[in-house]
């Protein structure tokens, strides 16, 4: 077995290892790129690599001229493809959107691939070490960081009983909510008002309470907070 041949298989291997271990944290939190995903786009992405460094030895006799040794742009090329892969996971539902750190993970994967097959072995297990304890453990701290919740106020009011934008604002503030960039209008079909906000909170319990208020609230037929992404 030539020394070139025992260098493509460890570094295969080592591409396999690596995108299995982020498969797998992927698999076990049930996202949809999970344990064979990730464990192809770093094989592949090694492989392509492989081809641009061992070019010399696969092209053997081809003219001098023709070959381009510039694994910079196999690299771009492997990245390219991989955004639209990474594309795939990402869902929107309704004002929210999902698939983003699994799409983060898979170009993190395909970097690492590429980092293997130029032979950086060093530096693939310390950034496969740092996505794991990224994927595992900076959830749990981001739940725990302070963040603004921001969300969409929907009513509908009869508009018998049509109460003013300014008392609803008070509402909205009376839980430490703030209120900004109301518009509203009125259906004659439904003799109803439609109002809408954009609300931003410090706490999502303080939007639970603003619902139950509302709730309580004869006048109001009809009410929605659907969480947005600012």
């Amino acid at each position: 077995m030539g020394e070139h041949t025992i260098t493509i298989i460890i570094r295969l291997a080592f591409a396999l290892l690596a995108g299995g271990l982020i498969g797998v944290e992927r698999a076990y939190n049930g996202r949809p790129a999970g344990l064979r995903t990730h464990s192809l786009v770093c094989v592949s992405s090694s492989l392509l690599m492989l081809f641009s460094v061992f070019q010399w030895k696969l092209l053997d006799g081809a003219p001098f001229e023709t070959l381009r040794v510039d694994p910079t742009r196999m690299a771009q090329g492997i990245m390219t493809g991989i955004g639209f892969l990474g594309a795939g996971v990402i869902m929107k539902e309704k004002f929210s959107i999902r698939g983003l750190t699994t799409a983060a993970s898979i170009w993190m994967t395909a970097s690492v691939g590429v980092i293997i097959g130029m032979g950086f072995y060093l530096a693939a297990g310390i950034s496969t070490f740092i996505t794991l304890v990224v994927l595992s453990s900076f959830g749990w701290l981001e739940r725990k960081l302070p963040s603004l919740k921001y969300a969409r106020l929907k009513l509908r009011i009869k508009g018998k009983d049509v109460i003013s934008k300014d008392e609803i604002l008070k509402l909205i503030e009376k839980h430490e909510i703030k209120g900004f960039s109301p518009s509203y209008h009125f259906n004659n079909e439904t003799d109803s008002f439609y109002y809408q906000f954009n609300i931003r909170a410090s706490n999502q319990d303080n939007l639970y309470k603003l619902e139950e208020s509302l709730r309580s609230i004869k006048n109001i037929e009809e009410f929605s907070v659907i969480p947005t992404g600012d």
